[in-house]
């Protein structure tokens, strides 16, 4: 197997715009690492705000001057060069690492308008489906009034659902034994449908788009619906409650279809991997000398920022430094009404009561954010236990393809036999 990973010149364009854009940062970090030690300011405190002049600010103007023409004139060239989406296959590797690249910097890339930043949609072994009647018919055959929606998270794309291993530029069928989520939906009588998305942009973002996408979707659905099951991941689950916050505020008609909600890992509660990112920008800054690296730190995406406290909603961020340091607040976000949800967490731990099953969790995510408890009952979601479990010995990534996951969802989501 050729384990080389397939580039293109959309690549090529969009690895060159993000090389621009870095250049231009580390010239920007350097300057005012340079005009702090100048002016010679106090080991702590807020830096000296300001540029360098003289030769040396002429420098730094060159610099940039000639990152920008040069930058210009290469996107110019690579943008002849790009496909169009039908002329090439998919490469589970390539996929991988622009998922990884838009957990980082999806927002950076969006807002830029680099070709590498991930564009919402609805995917069929790696290709975008057309959410018109017709061109659904043709994709699956015969569709089902009864769709299975997956939802990743960070860092993640649909492949990874495991459901579709195809061929791809150097690289050969794997797909022997059907995934966990190809099984369920077979079981269920469903049709799945995976949604792509660039986890790096603001949650409340991605929850009103894929809002927005289930909405076309039920109203181009080329058979009537009966029941929408979602299953959401991680960060996926939190981008799941925030479009159906959306649905409820908007009045769209897709939420009334969903009956079922189900979580995996999702970190209701935020993730303390993130709260220990925000305490490095903030040691970082207590010195002018070290302020200028806490812009490394703070190139994470908004994506990420928003898992520090799970902020669904745009009130929770707008208007305020996502890098500061500030107390737990985001807005209590009831489950929605009329779909019936379920938890899955998992820890690492072998036992229950294990100091690394409540300290550690899954690795990622520990046990209380994942089942919901807090001790502000408007921040718990209060679900019966009946709807809830831990899966013990399991990491937050086993979760996708567990075959105990895969029982205890067919239980909890396999119609009930008439009496």
């Amino acid at each position: 197997m050729n384990k080389h990973v397939a580039i293109r010149s959309a690549d090529l364009r969009g690895a060159g715009r993000l090389a621009i854009d870095g250049v231009l940062g580390i010239t920007d970090l350097v300057e005012s690492l340079h005009h702090n030690i100048a002016k010679r300011p106090g080991i702590f405190g807020a830096g000296v705000p300001g540029s360098t002049r003289g030769i040396t600010g002429f420098s730094y103007r060159s610099v940039r001057w000639v990152t920008k023409l040069v930058g210009g004139s290469l996107d110019a060239v690579l943008a002849r060069l790009v496909p169009t989406p039908s002329t090439h296959g998919v490469s589970s590797r390539r996929e991988a690492i622009l998922a990884a690249l838009n957990g980082v910097l999806g927002d950076h890339l969006a807002n830029s308008g680099n070709p590498l930043a991930t564009i919402m949609c609805f995917r069929r072994n790696g290709q975008a489906l057309a959410l018109n009647a017709d061109a659904l018919h043709a994709a699956f055959g015969e569709p089902t009034g009864k769709l299975l929606i997956y939802l990743h998270g960070l860092c993640m794309n649909d492949l990874q659902w495991g459901q579709q291993s195809v061929p791809g530029e150097g690289e050969a069928t794997v797909e022997a034994i059907p995934s966990a989520a190809t099984l369920l939906a077979s079981d269920l009588g469903s049709t799945p449908l995976y949604l792509h998305y660039n986890t790096g942009r603001h949650i409340s973002h991605n929850g009103r788009d894929f809002s927005a996408l289930m909405d076309e979707l039920v109203a181009n659905w080329p058979v009537p619906i009966t029941e929408i099951v979602i299953i959401a991941h991680s960060m996926g689950g939190l981008v799941a409650r925030s479009a159906c916050h959306d649905a409820t505020e908007s009045t769209r008609s897709w939420l009334r279809h969903v009956k079922k909600l189900v979580f995996l890992g999702t970190p209701h509660l935020g993730a303390p991997l993130e709260r220990g990112g925000n305490w490095l920008d903030v040691i970082l800054g207590i010195s002018p000398y070290t302020a200028p690296f806490a812009r490394i730190g703070k190139v994470r995406s908004a994506g990420i920022t928003d898992l520090r406290y799970s902020n669904l909603l745009d009130k929770d961020w707008v208007g305020r430094d996502r890098f500061t340091r500030l107390p737990d607040r985001p807005q209590p976000l009831p489950l929605p009404k009329g779909v019936k949800c379920y938890v899955i967490a998992a820890t690492t731990a072998k036992r229950e009561r294990d100091m690394a099953d409540r300290l550690f969790g899954d690795g990622l995510v520990p046990l209380d954010s994942a089942l919901g408890r807090h001790a502000d009952a408007t921040r718990c979601l209060a679900l019966p236990a009946s709807r809830t479990w831990v899966a013990h010995g399991m990491n937050h990534f086993e979760l996708l393809h567990n075959s105990a996951v895969y029982e205890r969802l067919r239980r909890w989501l396999a119609p009930r036999p008439a009496n």
